[in-house]
């Protein structure tokens, strides 16, 4: 361990506040490490009940684990419309508003299904710009879970 991180640990030890040690964070994190816990979720219906649960569920992992998670939220099928610019099936303005705010303010990435735009025929200027197209949603999914991300799906 190099002196320059081992004197970091050390003055985070220091610092650190007892209720944070007692509940389980972390100390030896420097800032900009990768996070500890990965999550991808599947999201593939258009359903304000289901979207809405799986922003909930998308807000309570960074409330318990902050900084160290990295979540992405794979929309395909019917769940692409709450990544539309202008959706085909009715997605509450509230639920994309809640979708672009994680994504800005706390890194969730959102990933669109170029295989469902295609039958949409949609275009990437057909998607919200907080989210990223990639050719087929489900192969992130598999890649994803390859490199030991935790699935989701309702």
């Amino acid at each position: 361990m190099s002196t320059s991180r081992r004197r970091w640990l050390q003055m985070a030890a220091v610092a650190a506040p007892t209720a944070a040690v007692a509940a389980g964070k972390p100390t030896d994190r420097m800032p900009g490490d990768p996070p500890e816990h990965k999550v991808v979720y599947q999201l593939n219906q258009a359903d304000a009940d289901y979207i809405e649960h799986i922003l909930n569920s998308v807000g309570a992992m960074i409330g318990k684990y902050e900084d160290n998670v990295a979540i992405t939220v794979v929309a395909f099928g019917p769940g692409i419309h709450l990544l539309a610019r202008r959706p085909g099936r009715p997605v509450p303005e509230t639920l994309r508003q809640r979708a672009a705010s994680q994504a800005r303010d706390y890194g969730v990435r959102f990933v669109a299904c170029g295989n469902t735009m295609k039958t949409l025929d949609w275009t990437a200027q057909d998607i919200e710009p907080f989210a990223r197209v990639e050719e087929v949603g489900a192969a992130v999914l598999m890649e994803l879970q390859e490199q030991g991300w935790a699935y989701i799906a309702w």
